[in-house]
């Protein structure tokens, strides 16, 4: 345990040295340009449905489990006085998404190399952007479906409750609400595998980035609740940014989100170094070997 404090700490230590807190503030910057286009288009869509009404209100209780109260006011006077009805603005407003999170990538893909102290100049210019342009549906499609499958989670477990005898309910509603956040949890950890493995000229296996994954998703998970609690009970933006506030506040979230994901690639970066140190220490004591023996 105290060799995976020593981990944590090397890496949070390293995570300042290579400046990722101005790293997260680009990230962030750009996640907040994609933010309210994606949640538009979305929204738009699942509009069309029978359905889709309900679900939109699904969907904003699950973001109520994660973003700040000022941020969910915000993000629904943005859905509810606004829809695409045309493909024009709706081509518009997917392309917005997209070049937002290409900047989001190429941010965070930036953090990455200073995790991994590889050299500026190994991916080309082109290389680097079309690399960062696939990891944005690597990201988000993993993360719809996790948000649907939440949504429509919700209805199922209304449906469990009412079909489930009187003394079984809370059994019920306890443990598949333990399923429905596991599986939230889960897909967060997947998503940042898959954004560590293939956002670095490093490529390593799967389970080899897995403990920044896990690391990133620990950190932010309880820091998001924590964040989500503090500009409900002690802080009010708006009375320092006035409309604004909400506006901030959201931005902060995403600074929060950047930041967990920068520190899970720094830990797989001392990770790293360690299994090179390792092999290299082994190259060398090898030869040593064979002719210490050879002497004998």
């Amino acid at each position: 345990m105290s060799r995976i404090a020593k981990k944590i700490r090397k890496a949070t230590l390293l995570a300042l040295e290579h400046d990722v807190i101005n790293t997260a503030k680009a990230a962030a910057y750009s996640g907040m340009l994609m933010l309210f286009p994606a949640l538009l288009v979305l929204t738009t869509l699942v509009a069309q449905v029978q359905q889709g009404p309900t679900l939109v209100g699904e969907m904003r209780s699950v973001f109520e489990q994660f973003l700040p109260t000022d941020t969910m006011d915000l993000l629904q006077s943005y859905i509810l006085t606004r829809r695409i009805y045309s493909a024009q603005l709706l081509l518009s407003a997917i392309g917005l998404s997209i070049f937002a999170g290409l900047g989001t990538m190429l941010s965070l893909m930036e953090g990455f190399r200073r995790a991994y102290q590889i050299p500026r100049e190994d991916w080309g210019f082109g290389e680097r952007r079309l690399r960062a342009l696939l990891l944005v549906p690597i990201a988000l499609v993993p993360l719809s479906v996790a948000t649907l499958v939440i949504v429509f989670g919700h209805q199922i477990e209304t449906w469990m409750i009412e079909n489930a005898g009187h003394e079984l309910r809370h059994i019920v509603l306890f443990f598949w609400r333990m399923v429905r956040w596991s599986i939230a949890l889960l897909t967060s950890i997947t998503v940042l595998t898959a954004v560590y493995h293939f956002g670095t000229k490093r490529t390593e296996h799967w389970l080899r980035v897995g403990p920044g994954a896990v690391a990133g998703t620990l950190i932010w998970f309880p820091t998001t609740l924590a964040f989500g609690w503090y500009v409900t009970r002690v802080a009010d933006y708006s009375m320092f940014y006035g409309s604004f506030g909400a506006g901030i506040a959201t931005l902060v979230w995403l600074y929060i989100t950047a930041f967990s994901v920068l520190v899970g690639a720094e830990l797989n970066g001392v990770l790293y170094r360690d299994r090179q140190d390792q092999t290299t220490a082994q190259m060398f004591s090898e030869p040593e070997s064979e002719s210490t023996s050879k002497s004998q």
